[in-house]
């Protein structure tokens, strides 16, 4: 888009390849909420495809399929920009807020401070299930969260989904996790729902990660229902169960680059 051209603004003329400089040089948010107001010619600078792939390009944010480009490339680069986790309270840190507890066993769900050192050192606390089934789950709506659905039709970022698990005291704990792409009637329409996992404290006292990547999984998705939980095995009583934490839900439109 880059030219010799000139924008005319008030009393003074700026070279457009200056003002598409002076644009990439400014925080993202200041061009969408300033620049473009203040004139005809400097808004289409500021809604240009060409504006928002260079800065996908600089910060890279690179597609994942060529063939599949966004029908808006500022938008691209908002969503690209903001990733973030969309579970509510993943780490526990405001006890069981956020969640809807489907099953309670036989104590019930607690909080707790990690045992064992987690990977990331900003998560101090977990999960605990107790004997008997203990489940819990988070139902996301993908547009209330700003993922349009024409967006979610036409690009289908990857949707990617992790946990972390670990036993609890020394006897068989039982993890499990099942997270589902639903559509507007919140029916299933992708499902990852792996084997139970069991694991003994005494050769796995370390914490665990469980992940999961839906690529290419058609138009229609709307909400993502995710759900786990555990129990202890031994059924000793009390909140011996499996220990959840660090849990996380992401729409990922670009490739991850170090």
């Amino acid at each position: 888009m880059t030219s010799s051209a000139t924008v005319q603004s008030g009393w003074f003329s700026v070279p457009l390849e200056i003002l598409e400089k002076l644009f990439l040089n400014l925080p993202p948010e200041e061009v969408v909420c300033t620049c473009r107001l203040v004139c005809r010619q400097w808004k289409e600078v500021a809604d240009s495809e060409y504006l928002w792939r260079e800065r996908c390009r600089r910060e890279r944010y690179h597609l994942r399929d060529v063939s599949r480009t966004p029908k808006d490339w500022r938008l691209f680069y908002f969503l690209c920009k903001k990733r973030r986790n969309l579970l509510k309270n993943p780490r526990a840190e405001d006890q069981l807020q956020g969640w809807k507890l489907l099953a309670t066993g036989r104590d019930k769900w607690t909080v707790e401070d990690v045992r064992v050192p987690h990977p990331d050192e900003r998560v101090q606390k977990n999960f605990v299930t107790s004997c008997q089934m203990c489940r819990k789950s988070q139902l996301i709506d993908l547009e209330r969260e700003g993922y349009n659905p024409e967006f979610m039709d036409h690009f289908q970022p990857d949707i990617k989904i992790s946990d972390w698990y670990e036993a609890q005291w020394e006897n068989c704990s039982k993890y499990g996790i099942y997270v589902e792409l639903l559509n507007q009637n919140k029916e299933p329409v992708h499902t990852f729902a792996p084997k139970a996992v069991f694991v003994w404290l005494g050769n796995s006292a370390k914490w665990n990660q469980m992940s999961h990547v839906f690529q290419n999984y058609g138009p229609g998705v709307r909400y993502i229902r995710f759900t786990h939980g555990g129990e202890d095995t031994a059924y000793w009583g009390d909140v011996y169960g499996v220990r959840l934490t660090d849990s996380c839900v992401e729409i990922c439109p670009s490739v991850e680059t170090q």
